[in-house]
């Protein structure tokens, strides 16, 4: 489908929503990032099984980052008909549970007051890879996206410190605001997993939150597939098909001298993160 093609399904598919929102779900549980970690693979993997129901059309509704002053009917809109729920519980004899999948969610300095204030009840699913190298993929990203014009990584990391000072707190003081650098080159702070995680426990308690390692995900993708199900309080209805999705091709390898610098700049947070996993994350192993 061509993206003008989309766009108008989009278009009319979203005013029927909106015509209809009263009868419409809310999201039970969110997957909020982190970026670049293989959120869209988990969210395809769990959109297979039949008590969850994803957003029409969209993987991502990106309310509560980008268009939190569209208003609550504008974001449940985009969900399915409560009349779907109720069909599949009678057949299932469970309650569905709807979802989305907006990765800037868990790294936007309000959305995680707003889910809160929302979405009371709600879980929320992190997966994090290794921060070195979800720091290159978001660069070569965001290059091939357009919305990068340094092509050197190096110089990208370089530049992160002066291009986002002050604009985590421009979007407290604007809450309506976008900020194009918050968004798209935050290669270092995004990977700094713990600050964020530090952000949602108390909004949200541990026991509403799955930290998923990425590294896992990839090569047992059943156990966790498992984790998650037994997180959300799903059975296991039929197998998954497990593909990874938006993997981009690598550019030339990083230079070993910046990625032992950088695996050195994460170390304090990757070590914050063992509670979170029960274990040593993946990459340091």
């Amino acid at each position: 489908m061509n993206r003008t093609v989309k766009l108008s399904a989009h278009a009319v598919s979203h005013t029927a929503g909106r015509l209809t929102v009263s009868g419409r779900l809310l999201p039970s549980f969110l997957i909020v990032g982190a970026q670049r970690s293989g959120t869209t693979s988990l969210y395809r993997a769990l959109a297979q099984h039949p008590l969850m129901l994803k957003p029409v059309l969209r993987k991502g509704v990106h309310y509560f980052d980008m268009a939190y002053g569209k208003g609550m009917s504008w974001y449940r809109a985009h969900f399915p008909l409560k009349a779907t729920a109720h069909r599949l519980e009678r057949r299932y004899g469970m309650r569905p549970l709807a979802f989305e999948s907006s990765p800037y969610y868990v790294f936007h300095p309000l959305a995680a007051s707003r889910i809160a204030c929302d979405l009371p009840g709600a879980k929320l699913i992190v997966l994090v890879r290794d921060p070195v190298e979800r720091a290159y993929s978001a660069h070569a990203h965001e290059v091939a996206r357009g919305f990068e014009t340094e092509p050197s990584f190096e110089r990208a990391i370089d530049l992160e410190p002066h291009r986002l000072a002050g604009e985590a707190e421009r979007l407290c003081e604007q809450p309506y605001a976008i900020s194009h650098a918050h968004r798209h080159h935050a290669y270092l702070a995004r990977g700094r997993y713990t600050e964020q995680l530090d952000r949602l426990e108390p909004l949200f308690g541990r026991g509403r939150i799955l930290v998923v390692d990425s590294g896992r995900f990839f090569t047992s993708p059943e156990c966790v597939y498992d984790e998650v199900l037994e997180f959300l309080g799903l059975p296991r209805l039929g197998d998954p098909v497990f593909e990874r999705h938006n993997a981009r091709p690598r550019p030339a390898d990083m230079p070993a001298s910046l990625r032992d610098a950088l695996s050195d700049h994460f170390t304090p947070w990757d070590q914050r993160l063992q509670p979170w996993l029960a274990c040593e994350p993946s990459w340091r192993r």
